[in-house]
């Protein structure tokens, strides 16, 4: 052999034990930096290798174990070795990973319950070199799958909607019931931003995952009333009970928030009941202050403003009474046209609009077209009887403009100049109930066209009756910043309605 044959197989040498150094040392990084135990013998059933969670969990450092032969006797009592053993000969001999639990010594003698997966170490040629087994604590084990199974259920199979948002408050995993609840895709859902799956609450949902994501999950769930954004039709709001949770990753040394996950579940059937249970108590507690305070009264008309202010508290804005006066005589002999059949179908010719019997309840009008009253229907639409059309003159109003108790305008006697079809006229004449609403394109001047406050934008008109007689009509107007009038006010106001009449009839009859 030449020199500079031997000084290339020299440095062959050197390069080769450099590269064996390099590949044990990133073999040893590997191994003390997986999360669980690992434990590796040769054929011969020495230890090789024992990393740092191996060490964590049964006390024994590395240079106290590798060397040693089998685990008899230092790692398992001699009443477990021989099964032990006998599944690590089974690894070796078998294809694939060998899963067991078995009960492990520590250094201080205390037995720990392990999770093992065990498979067999082939060197190059296909020879069997000998077995590793990884191992952990089996509680820890069963934490992870928990965790695991917990997590695939949430996005499956919870009748909770699940979304996890990440840290630009976007969707990032949707489950089945959220979907459902949003009214889209899971897939459609990912990605977008909360504002283009929300028309109202989006602020208050984004406010909220961002304290999370700042502070922490709050101590309490919280409902959000959210409204789905929709093309073709307007959706009806919807309340969510939601709680927040943090998200963070185990793997970093500090909490790096991965973001948020956000449960909710709708109650808006139980907030709605909750809503009218406790408004029912509400209107109920007036109406018997209301008595309570009329009841103090002298004045019957008194009385009758009392129950009008106690009935304005939570339900609307003005109030305005009107009673019916008696026309002026027509001339002898005089049937106004197309009334010819009424005057003599009409009982009591006398025609006067305070002293007509009351036959039947009409139930409220729905606005029509939201821009107008709806028009009178049942046996009373198109027809009037001889006397003709009612006039109405002003009892008592709600101040507008500044609150205070109502009042009683001057006794004048000029009757109000509502347009035909008023809504007050409609009730008046179908002895019940007429709603009505501006809508979004009615004309400048709805409210002043109905003689009404400026801003009123919903009336409700109720006829008063008393003893079988309708007495006038009882109006209940709302600003913009209420809702319309349902049946459920319609009701209310009908009682309310009742009371003063009542009270009305009783001055009536005190005066007379």
């Amino acid at each position: 052999m030449t020199a500079s044959s031997a000084s290339s197989a020299a440095s062959a040498s050197a390069r080769c034990a450099a590269d064996e150094t390099e590949d044990s040392g990133l073999l040893a990084a590997l191994l003390d930096g997986m999360d669980a135990a690992l434990v590796a013998f040769a054929a011969d059933g020495t230890v090789t290798h024992w990393n740092h969670e191996a060490e964590r969990i049964l006390g024994w450092t590395t240079a106290e174990v590798v060397g040693r032969t089998g685990l008899t006797g230092w790692a398992v009592r001699k009443e477990d070795a021989d099964g032990i053993e006998a599944a690590l000969a089974a690894a070796m001999r078998s294809p694939g990973r060998q899963v067991h639990e078995f009960a492990l010594l520590t250094k201080d003698g205390h037995r720990v319950l392990v999770r093992t997966q065990s498979s067999a170490v082939r060197a190059p040629g296909g020879r069997v070199a000998g077995v590793y087994c990884a191992f952990s604590e089996v509680h820890t084990q069963l934490d992870l799958e928990r965790s695991i199974a917990l997590s695939e259920a949430l996005f499956e199979d919870a009748s909770w909607g699940v979304v996890l948002i990440d840290a630009d408050l976007r969707p990032a995993v949707v489950n089945a019931h959220a979907a459902r609840a949003l009214g889209v895709g899971r897939t459609a859902l990912l990605g977008r931003p909360l504002g283009e799956l929300l028309a109202q609450g989006v602020e208050e949902l984004e406010c909220a995952l961002q304290h999370v994501l700042a502070e922490g999950a709050p101590p309490a769930v919280s409902e959000l009333w959210v409204t789905l954004r929709a093309e073709e039709a307007e959706v009806p709001r919807r309340c969510w009970r939601s709680g927040f949770v943090r998200l963070a990753s185990p793997l970093a040394e500090e909490p790096v928030p991965l973001g948020v996950a956000w449960l909710f579940q709708d109650v808006t059937a139980t907030k709605r009941a909750e809503q009218e249970n406790s408004l029912l108590r509400f209107r109920a507690q007036q109406l018997h202050r209301a008595g309570r305070a009329a009841a103090d009264c002298p004045d019957p008309a008194e009385a009758a403003a009392v129950h009008l202010d106690f009935a304005l508290a939570g339900f609307a804005d003005h109030g305005l009474v009107d009673l019916a006066a008696t026309p002026a005589p027509a001339p002898f002999g005089t049937v106004a046209e197309g009334d010819a059949l009424d005057a003599y179908e009409t009982e009591g010719a006398a025609g006067a609009w305070s002293a007509e019997p009351a036959a039947g309840a009409a139930g409220g009008a729905e606005p029509g077209s939201g821009a107008g009253e709806t028009a009178a229907t049942g046996t009373d639409a198109g027809r009037r009887t001889a006397a003709g059309t009612p006039r109405l003159v002003r009892a008592l109003a709600s101040p507008a403009g500044s609150p205070g108790p109502s009042g009683t305008p001057a006794a004048t006697g000029i009757p109000v100049p509502y347009m035909p079809g008023h809504p007050a006229l409609q009730a008046y004449e179908r002895r019940g109930s007429v709603r009505t609403s501006a809508g979004p394109a009615s004309p400048e001047g709805w409210a002043a066209a109905r003689r009404w406050p400026d801003g009123t934008v919903h009336g409700l008109c109720v006829v008063l009756c008393s003893r079988g007689r309708r007495l006038g009509v009882a109006t209940f107007l709302r600003a913009p910043a209420r809702r319309p009038f349902d049946r459920a006010d319609a009701d209310y106001a009908e009682e309310v309605a009742a009371r003063i009449a009542a009270a009305l009839d009783l001055a009536g009859a005190a005066s007379r």
